[in-house]
């Protein structure tokens, strides 16, 4: 094995994954700078949520290697893979992947609890978080009683509150409108340049890829120097943008 560069926080080499025979990676390799703000960007199907699986350990890649801080995530057990994702990284799904018997602050606070913090503690971190992002309010309500953009805040919430080293975002404003996308993502970005988490962005919207410092193309498994993104769904009136890396 070879060691990733010194500036790199996640590094991934000649990663390769299929699904039931179908393949999902291709040999894909790239790095992912300390603090930066990085889009992995390609239509549905490209390969963005094989690979952000894999980087954040929640899969392990049939061949290739992943590192984080020069520590290979590819030969870790499964144990020492979940204490990497609840004791340093943070994951925002397109859907909101809320615990339903809990309420928005214990759901914001859940990653601290696993931790071990005080319940005092976790609640305050949390109920912090929900206030930037408008749903204080709400702390105590359960997520059946919120709308979409309302359960996907906390989602944000729950990821910044456990102050990780990078956040994984997979699609994270992918079934909100317009304007909600746009206010998540700017607090998104803004707490993740502020805090100086690496934010790992997957997106088919070129709105959301033109945010990041940097965009890495996909497109069937593989990089790719250029890929045609769409607008946003509900942006009427607007073609196609192609990116280049």
């Amino acid at each position: 094995m070879v060691a990733p560069p010194d500036n790199d926080v996640i590094w991934a080499r000649s990663l390769h994954h299929s699904h039931n025979g179908s393949p999902g990676l291709g040999g894909v390799s790239l790095g992912v700078r300390d603090g930066e703000i990085l889009a992995v960007a390609g239509p549905r199907g490209s390969g963005k949520t094989t690979l952000l699986h894999c980087l954040s350990g929640q899969l392990v890649p049939q061949q290739g290697e992943v590192w984080f801080n020069s520590v290979p995530v590819h030969t870790m057990g499964p144990r020492l893979r979940e204490q990497l994702r609840r004791d340093r990284f943070g994951w925002i799904a397109a859907e909101p992947q809320l615990v339903p018997e809990l309420s928005t602050w214990e759901n914001a606070a859940l990653p601290l609890l696993l931790r071990g913090v005080s319940h005092r503690a976790a609640k305050k971190a949390a109920v912090e978080w929900l206030e930037r992002l408008d749903i204080g309010p709400l702390a105590k309500k359960r997520p059946h009683t919120l709308l979409q953009s309302q359960r996907q805040r906390i989602s944000v919430a729950r990821a910044l509150a456990a102050s990780p080293s990078v956040i994984f975002a997979d699609e994270p404003t992918a079934s909100l409108h317009h304007a909600e996308r746009a206010q998540l993502l700017r607090t998104l970005t803004t707490a993740a340049r502020s805090h100086g988490i690496t934010l790992v962005l997957g997106t088919h919207d070129a709105e959301v890829a033109a945010l990041a410092d940097r965009v890495v193309s996909l497109l069937d498994g593989r990089r790719v120097t250029t890929v045609s993104l769409p607008a946003a769904p509900d942006t009427e009136g607007r073609s196609a943008c192609s990116l280049s890396v």
